[in-house]
């Protein structure tokens, strides 16, 4: 007997799917699926968030002196002329930045196998690539949604049955974040 729900699809294609799907789940909150979808992305989105919710106070804070360009009132890198050429002007600025322990790194990175990467286009500008910002999913994990799974023992997402799907009659659900 297998161990996981095949969906009728190649194991290249189940992978695809499953990891569009469990990263929609954590960025959007919810998705409707169907129900043996589901309980899929349910196994692998439950695994991710436990490992979010024991990594999550698992770094230290670091000191580090950094290089910034300077800009002007509007917002522009200030240049400046040195021998005929225009060469940006840097200030060094001392930071404060979250660095990672050895376990938290690696759940980092097993958080990445999963998730696909997500850029955010802002309605203004759909088709362009000016002001798109990439989000990062796994920073959202440790940041906003395992601190709410602190006292919670597992039981992070819920399945709602909504109905039967018009098209083939496939029972639809709704999967979402407790």
């Amino acid at each position: 007997m297998a161990k996981y729900r095949k969906l009728g699809r190649t194991s290249d294609q189940r992978k695809a799917l499953l990891r569009n799907q469990v990263t929609q789940l954590i960025y959007h909150g919810k998705i409707v699926t169907t129900e043996a979808k589901a309980k899929e992305v349910q196994k692998i989105v439950e695994g991710i968030i436990a490992l979010a919710v024991k990594e999550k106070d698992n770094f230290e804070m670091a000191t580090v002196k950094v290089k910034v360009a300077r800009k002007d009132a509007d917002g522009k890198r200030v240049k400046e002329t040195v021998d005929g050429k225009k060469v940006t002007v840097f200030d060094e600025v001392e930071k404060e930045i979250k660095k990672d322990l050895p376990s938290r790194l690696h759940a980092r990175r097993q958080m990445l196998k999963v998730l696909n990467p997500i850029t955010e286009v802002p309605a203004e500008n759909k088709g362009k690539k000016r002001n798109t910002k990439e989000i990062d999913l796994v920073a959202k994990l440790f940041d906003e949604i395992a601190p709410k799974y602190v006292d919670r023992k597992g039981g992070y997402t819920r399945i709602v049955k909504i109905g039967q799907r018009k098209g083939d009659g496939a029972l639809e659900v709704l999967l979402e974040l407790v």
